[in-house]
C-alpha cells in the first residue's frame, strides 16, 4: 500500500511540476510576445512610481494583457527597482519585455511636452509642443518671443512640470554675445556665464539640457562640439587654398554663413570668396560691415550708410585686404565644409534675385544686369507695398 501510495505521489508531484514548467513557459511566451497595442501611445511614468502602479495603467491604455505576468516579468529579470520616471512612447505591439526594458534602461523622454528655444539671429523663439503618438510628430501648444516677457500659461504650467522635456537650438549664423544673451534669459538655467566665448567657437546645434543646468557647462559643450567639427573639417581641406589655418577657415565660414540662408548656394558663395582671395580683390560683404558697427551685439535693423560702408574698421571689408581679423558670427558644419572645399566656379560676384537666393555672375557686365534685375524688383515690391 504503502508503495502504491509513494507512486501515486510522485505521479502527481510529477504532473504538477509538468504544468508548472508549461505555465511558466506560456507565461515567458506572453512576456516575450508582441503585445496588443495597435497604436503608438506616450506611457507617463512619475516619480515615486511603482511596477504596480505602472502595469495597472497600461492595463487601462490596453497596452498588456496581464499586469500580473508583466510584475513577474519585471522581478525575475531584476528590473524592478531600476524603475526610471519620464514619458516614454510606447511603440505598436510592444511586447512587455520591451516596455520593461523602456521604463527601467533611463535616457531622456521619448514623448510627451517639450518646450524648446530657439536662439536665432534676431529673436530667441520658445515653442511649448507635445509628442503625437499617433503621427509620431509633435503638436505646437504655444509659440512666443521670450524677450516680451509675457508667457502664456501653458508654458508656465508645463515649464515647471517635473517630466518636461528641454532643448536649446542655437541657429547657424547668431554671434557669441546673442547666444550667450539668450543663455542668460533662459530661467531653467543656473550658473553665471564668466568670459564670453570667443566669435565663432560656438557650434550652431540643438542641446537637451535640464531644469538647473549650468549655464557656463553648456557653454563649453557648445566650444567643444564646435572645436571638434573645426579640427574635423580642416582635416579633410582640398588642396591650393587662398588661406593657410583654421582660423581662418573660420573667418571665411561665418562670412559665407550670413551670405546665405539657401544651403544649395553655400558652395557658391565659398567659390566667389576664393575666387577674390585668389585674385587680390577685396571680399566687399556687407555682413562684415554690419559686424564692424554692432559688434555682434545685436541686429542693425536699417541698412547700411554709405559713411559705414566707407568707414575703416578692421571688419570693413570694402576697405581691408582680405579676410577680417575675426569670425563675424558662428557658422554650422555645411558652412565650415563649403570654405575649404568650394564649387570650381569663375563667379567673383553675386546679388539678390529676388526669390531668397542669389544671381552669381563671373563678369562685372554679367553682374551689372543681374543688379539692375534686382533693382527692378526692389522698386516693384516697394510700389505694390510689399
Amino acid at each position: 500500500m504503502w508503495r502504491s501510495l509513494a507512486s501515486n505521489m510522485l505521479t502527481i508531484l510529477a504532473i504538477v511540476l509538468f504544468l508548472m514548467a508549461g505555465v511558466i513557459l506560456w507565461g515567458q511566451g506572453q512576456y516575450s510576445a508582441e503585445g496588443p497595442l495597435n497604436e503608438a501611445v506616450c506611457l507617463r511614468v512619475e516619480r515615486g512610481s511603482t511596477m504596480s502602479r505602472v502595469s495597472r495603467d497600461l492595463e487601462d491604455q490596453g497596452a498588456i494583457g496581464s499586469g500580473a505576468i508583466f510584475r513577474i516579468g519585471a522581478r525575475y529579470s531584476d528590473k524592478t527597482k531600476h524603475l526610471k520616471a519620464g514619458n516614454f512612447l510606447l511603440r505598436e505591439h510592444a511586447s512587455m519585455e520591451e516596455i520593461v526594458d523602456q521604463i527601467t534602461r533611463g535616457g531622456a523622454s521619448t514623448c510627451g511636452t517639450e518646450i524648446v528655444y530657439r536662439v536665432g539671429v534676431t529673436r530667441t523663439q520658445v515653442e511649448v509642443r507635445e509628442l503625437d503618438p499617433a503621427t509620431r510628430s509633435f503638436v505646437e501648444r504655444a509659440d512666443f518671443d521670450l524677450k516680451t516677457g509675457e508667457f502664456p500659461e501653458v508654458f508656465v504650467q508645463k515649464r515647471e512640470q517635473a517630466d518636461t522635456r528641454f532643448r536649446i537650438a542655437v541657429a547657424e549664423g547668431v554671434t557669441s554675445w546673442q547666444i550667450v544673451d539668450a543663455l542668460e534669459s533662459i530661467k531653467i538655467l543656473n550658473g553665471e556665464v564668466g568670459t564670453r566665448p570667443a566669435e565663432g567657437m560656438l557650434a550652431p546645434h540643438s542641446y537637451e539640457v535640464t531644469r538647473g543646468s549650468d549655464r557656463a557647462a553648456l557653454l563649453a559643450e557648445m566650444q567643444a562640439l564646435q572645436e571638434a567639427r573645426i579640427a574635423e573639417t580642416w582635416a579633410a581641406r582640398s588642396e591650393g587654398l587662398p588661406f593657410d589655418t583654421p582660423e581662418e577657415m573660420l573667418v571665411l565660414a561665418s562670412i559665407i554663413e550670413k551670405e546665405t540662408g539657401v544651403p544649395e548656394e553655400r558652395g557658391q558663395v565659398a567659390s566667389v570668396f576664393i575666387n577674390r582671395l585668389e585674385r587680390g580683390m577685396r571680399l566687399q560683404t556687407d555682413p562684415t560691415v554690419i559686424y564692424g558697427v554692432t559688434k555682434g551685439e545685436g541686429v542693425l535693423g536699417r541698412g547700411l550708410r554709405q559713411s559705414e560702408l566707407r568707414r575703416a574698421t578692421p571688419w570693413n571689408t570694402y576697405v581691408i585686404e582680405g579676410l577680417p581679423p575675426t569670425p563675424i558670427a558662428n557658422p554650422g558644419l555645411a558652412s565650415l565644409q563649403a570654405a575649404v572645399a568650394p564649387e570650381e566656379t569663375d563667379y567673383v560676384f553675386f546679388v539678390a534675385d529676388g526669390s531668397g537666393g542669389h544671381a552669381f555672375a563671373a563678369t562685372l557686365e554679367e553682374h551689372n544686369r543681374n543688379v539692375a534685375k534686382w533693382r527692378k524688383i526692389e522698386a516693384e515690391r516697394q510700389t505694390s507695398g510689399d
